[in-house]
């Protein structure tokens, strides 16, 4: 593992009159012959912060943050970003986030019991170019496997966090929890309720997204069938797994709405996972107070954006998720006429390539299906079509500008109006997107002072 760790760290362990240690994700993906683009290196040691800190500035590195309190150093090198922390034993009140109290160690054994996962809990002294792997986190490794460092009911109990790394790593990795350590989760699910919001989303986030970090295909799967096993899911999206065990039409779906949910996401491109999973979150309300789905895709919307806005999603992330919630069920059928699709895209212009993403993977989701979405055929054609007729897509390709509108004689706060009326004539024909027609078409219409 040596010849993989950055010269200049190699350095600072060989200044250092105690091991330095590599510890973690970089040792864990290093024996599992993992591969990924960016490499996450913490390192620790029996020494407190202040030694620590002395010697790594003599070493040339960048010290960014120091918390004496646990013993632990942000630092850089050449743009490179490393977690130092102290060996230490660590005491949580059950539920809570961070630990109640530190106490420090020189002891790799008591160190390693205060880590999450065997797995995360190996070794690497740099200066000797060996693995210590106090708890046997090798052998998971090798068996790919997730065991907790203690009973998994109190490595659980003592960080709500651990619940949702469980699911994340489990999808990144491809490892399998034992079941042990998901009934420990189990037992401990509500307590992902005391997680800020903002650190569930960061986890869920990477789970949607695991497939990135070493490239396994349909890897977020993995992670959300962990949430939902443990019972996390229920906790933090309780609306999404309202649709477990909810029947659809077996004429059209092979499975509930939840796991339906669940291969939508295993089929959608990396730019609309959120928007795959949320997608139809309208079902089991729709169901419950209507007997039905029909309008689920408006209701979903609206509780696309609660769901958003309580895990504090990214606002613009939230408005495409809403908006492709609201649009995803439009024309499924194929039987809208041309000229309604037409303003439809035109409408909908800067959403449609993700709103083609999510219907096809919303299709393929149904049976497995993996060939074309009649409704995405139907409707990038007509794009298409609409492209080689040179008809204008957005205001920047219309030949008219707003003073020139006004100067005919529209209202100044109108003209936005306007604008759009004539894209949208132009859509369907109506009239052809040339200045002098344009501005003929807008004044019989009903923006124009003189009607």
């Amino acid at each position: 593992m040596k010849n993989t760790l950055p010269e200049n760290l190699i350095r600072l362990a060989d200044s250092c009159p105690y091991p330095l240690y590599v510890v973690g994700g970089r040792v864990r993906d290093f024996i599992a012959g993992l591969k990924a683009d960016k490499l996450d290196t913490d390192i620790c040691a029996p020494v407190d912060a202040e030694d620590f800190v002395a010697r790594a500035k003599n070493a040339g590195f960048n010290i960014d943050a120091v918390y004496k309190n646990t013993g632990t150093v942000k630092l850089s090198f050449g743009g490179v970003d490393y977690e130092f922390t102290s060996f230490r034993s660590d005491e949580y009140v059950r539920g809570i986030h961070r630990p109640v109290n530190t106490f420090f160690t020189d002891d790799i054994y008591l160190d390693a019991h205060r880590r999450d996962f065997k797995c995360n809990a190996v070794y690497y002294d740099i200066k000797e170019g060996k693995f210590v792997d106090p708890l046997g986190g090798i052998d998971d490794i090798k068996n790919r496997r997730m065991s907790t460092v203690a009973a998994a009911e109190k490595v659980f109990g003592e960080d709500g966090l651990r619940l949702m790394r469980l699911a994340r790593i489990s999808a990144e990795t491809g490892f399998t929890p034992t079941e042990e350590c998901l009934d420990g989760a189990r037992q401990n699910a509500g307590l992902i309720a005391d997680i800020a919001p903002e650190r569930i989303w960061a986890e869920l986030d990477r789970i949607l997204h695991a497939d990135l970090r070493y490239g396994a295909e349909y890897a977020a799967n993995n992670g959300l069938f962990v949430l939902k096993t443990t019972g996390v899911l229920a906790v933090i999206l309780p609306e999404l797994y309202l649709g477990h065990g909810m029947a659809q039409r077996s004429d059209i779906h092979r499975y509930d709405v939840l796991e339906h949910s669940f291969r939508t996401v295993m089929y959608a491109d990396k730019s609309i996972r959120l928007a795959a999973l949320l997608h139809d979150i309208g079902k089991p309300y729709c169901m419950k107070n209507f007997g039905n789905f029909y309008g689920h895709e408006t209701e979903g919307a609206r509780i696309a954006e609660e769901v958003c806005n309580r895990l504090k999603v990214p606002k613009k992330l939230t408005e495409k998720v809403v908006k492709l919630t609201a649009l995803h069920m439009y024309d499924l059928r194929c039987d809208a006429r041309e000229n309604k699709v037409r303003k439809f895209i035109v409408k909908n212009l800067n959403y449609f390539d993700e709103l083609m993403l999510l219907k096809q993977a919303d299709f393929s989701a149904c049976r497995d299906d993996l060939s074309p979405a009649p409704s995405v055929v139907k409707m990038t054609a007509i794009l298409q079509k609409m492209k080689e007729e040179g008809v204008p897509l957005d205001l920047k390709q219309l030949n008219v500008r707003g003073d020139e509108l006004i100067e005919a004689g529209c209202p100044k706060e109108l003209t936005g109006k306007a604008l759009e009326n004539l894209l949208l004539a132009c859509a369907v024909g109506q009239t052809e997107n040339e200045k002098e027609k344009l501005i003929s078409y807008a004044k019989k219409s009903r923006f124009f002072a003189s009607n």
